[in-house]
C-alpha cells in the first residue's frame, strides 16, 4: 500500500511538472519567435520588458488578462466560451503519452517511468487527441456567427482532415518496423546499442519529411496558416475572440508546436536516447542518466520549435488550392509509396540474410526511386498541359 501511494504521489508531481514545463516552454516560445524573427530580419527584437526582453511573455499574459472579455451579441454564448478551453485542453493532453525520460529510482525498489501514461496504443492516443483539437477551432469559429470566422474554421477542418491521412500513413511505416503502438517501445527499439545510427530517421527519411510537413499543417503554421490568413479572413477562426479566450487559441498553437517536436523526436530521433548513455549511467547512476535523457529530448523538441519559426520567416503562404493539392495528390501517394518501400526494406534483408545496415541502404534507395518517379510524372503532366495549350 505504501509503495502504491508513494508511486502515485511521485507520478502526480511528475504530471504537474510536465504540464508546467509545457506551459512555460509555450510561453517563452512566443518570446523565441520574436527573437528569431528579429534575428532573421536584422532587427533588435523585444528589449523593453526586462533585460533582453525576457519578461515579454509575462507582459503579454497581463495584457491578455486585462483586455475586455467581449462576447458578440449573436454568438452561441456557451460554445463561444467553451471551445477555446477545449483547444487548450487537447494541446496539453497530447503530451501525456510522450516518454520524456527513462526510469527514475525512487528508492526502496520503487521505479517510475518518466511518462504520464504508458499505454500500448500511445500513437493512437496522440492521433485521437489531435483529431479532437480541430473541433475546438471548428465549433469556435462557427459559434462566433461571423463569416470570416466560419471560413477560417472550415479551412482548418479541411486542412487537418487532409493532412492527417498522410501523417497516419507515415506512422504505419514506423509501426511496421517496431511492431508496437507504444511510444515507450518505439524509443526502446531505437536503443539497440548502435547509438544514434539506430534512430528511425536513418531508416525512415521519407516518412520523416512527410511527418514534419503534416505537422506544419496540423499546427496551422506558415506556409499552411490559411485558417488564420489575415489578408483574406482578418484573423480567421478567432476573429471575434478577445482577452484570454484569444490567448488560449494562440497559446495552444505554441503548445502543439512543442508537443509535435517531442513526438517527432520520439518517433524518429531516439526520444530521450543520446550518445554514450550507458557510460553516463555507469559513471553517475540511473537517475542522472535519466535526467540527462530528459534534457536530450527537450533539446530535440526545442530544435523543432526553432525549425517551425525558421520556416515561418522564410517561406510565403500557400494558396488554398496549392495546400489541398499537396495533401491529396502529393503527400498521400508518397506516403503509400513509403509504406510499400518500408515493407521491401524489411523483407529483402530478411529473405537474403543480409546485415542490418542493408535495410537502411534499401530505405535510402527509395528516395532515388521516388525522385525518378516524380520527374517522370512531372514530365508527363507538363507534356499534357503543352498539348492542351497548343489545341
Amino acid at each position: 500500500m505504501e509503495i502504491t501511494s508513494t508511486l502515485f504521489a511521485a507520478k502526480a508531481i511528475y504530471i504537474g511538472l510536465i504540464f508546467a514545463i509545457t506551459l512555460g516552454v509555450a510561453a517563452y516560445s512566443t518570446y523565441g519567435e520574436r527573437i528569431v524573427a528579429a534575428w532573421m530580419q536584422d532587427r533588435v527584437g523585444p528589449d523593453r520588458a526586462g533585460p533582453f526582453g525576457i519578461f515579454q511573455p509575462l507582459a503579454d499574459a497581463v495584457k491578455m488578462f486585462m483586455k475586455e472579455d467581449f462576447i458578440p451579441a449573436n454568438s452561441s454564448k456557451w460554445l463561444f466560451i467553451a471551445w477555446p478551453c477545449l483547444s487548450m485542453l487537447t494541446a496539453l493532453l497530447t503530451s501525456a503519452v510522450v516518454p520524456f525520460g527513462d526510469k527514475l529510482d525512487l528508492g526502496g525498489g520503487i521505479e517510475m517511468d518518466l511518462q504520464g501514461i504508458d499505454v500500448n496504443i500511445g500513437i493512437l492516443w496522440v492521433f485521437g487527441i489531435v483529431s479532437l483539437g480541430v473541433y475546438g477551432i471548428l465549433v469556435g469559429g462557427w459559434a462566433s456567427n461571423n463569416k470570416y470566422s466560419l471560413l477560417g474554421a472550415i479551412r482548418a477542418a479541411s486542412q487537418n482532415i487532409s493532412y492527417e491521412l498522410a501523417m497516419g500513413l507515415s506512422i504505419i511505416a514506423i509501426l511496421m518496423m517496431t511492431g508496437s503502438l507504444s511510444t515507450k517501445v518505439i524509443v526502446e527499439t531505437q536503443q539497440n546499442g548502435a547509438g544514434f545510427l539506430s534512430w528511425n530517421i536513418w531508416s525512415q527519411p521519407i516518412g520523416f519529411v512527410i511527418f514534419i510537413v503534416c505537422a506544419f499543417a496540423e499546427c496551422n503554421r506558415t506556409p499552411f496558416d490559411l485558417p488564420e490568413c489575415e489578408t483574406e479572413l482578418i484573423g480567421g477562426y478567432h476573429t471575434e475572440y478577445s482577452s484570454m479566450k484569444l490567448g488560449f487559441y494562440l497559446f495552444s498553437e505554441y503548445i502543439n508546436m512543442f508537443v509535435s517536436g517531442a513526438v517527432m523526436a520520439t518517433l524518429y530521433f531516439g526520444g530521450y536516447d543520446y550518445p554514450f548513455n550507458e557510460v553516463v549511467e555507469a559513471q553517475f547512476g540511473q537517475n542522472i542518466a535519466a535526467l540527462v535523457g530528459v534534457g536530450a529530448l527537450m533539446g530535440k523538441a526545442l530544435f523543432f520549435v526553432f525549425v517551425f519559426m525558421w520556416v515561418r520567416w522564410t517561406l510565403p503562404r500557400f494558396r488554398y488550392d496549392q495546400l489541398m493539392n499537396l495533401g491529396w495528390t502529393g503527400l498521400i501517394p508518397i506516403s503509400m509509396f513509403n509504406v510499400v518501400w518500408t515493407g521491401l526494406s524489411i523483407l529483402i534483408p530478411t529473405t537474403f540474410n543480409l546485415p542490418a545496415w542493408a535495410s537502411i541502404v534499401v530505405s535510402w534507395s527509395g528516395i532515388g526511386v521516388l525522385l525518378i518517379g516524380l520527374i517522370i510524372y512531372h514530365g508527363a503532366t507538363s507534356k499534357k498541359k503543352t498539348v492542351a495549350l497548343a489545341h
